[in-house]
């Protein structure tokens, strides 16, 4: 009683097709992919600005060491 077998599922899955239409389902789809890629690029893009953050104070600390 606790799990759904796979019919259920695929009920909710025809149902949802029918209410909100395979096109509509498609951009959400589509769009969702698009944000998952730009937020992966954001945390790779922060951690490359901390990573020469990083190398530029090491120069820093060398030439002042010098």
């Amino acid at each position: 009683m606790g799990s759904f077998s796979i019919w259920h599922w695929l009920i909710v899955l025809v149902i949802v097709m029918v209410v909100f239409g395979t096109k509509k389902l498609g951009n959400m789809g589509s769009d969702l992919g698009k944000a998952v890629k730009g937020f992966k690029d954001g945390v790779k893009g922060e951690e490359e600005k901390k990573d020469q953050a990083i190398d530029v104070q090491a120069k820093e600390k060398d030439k002042s060491g010098s």
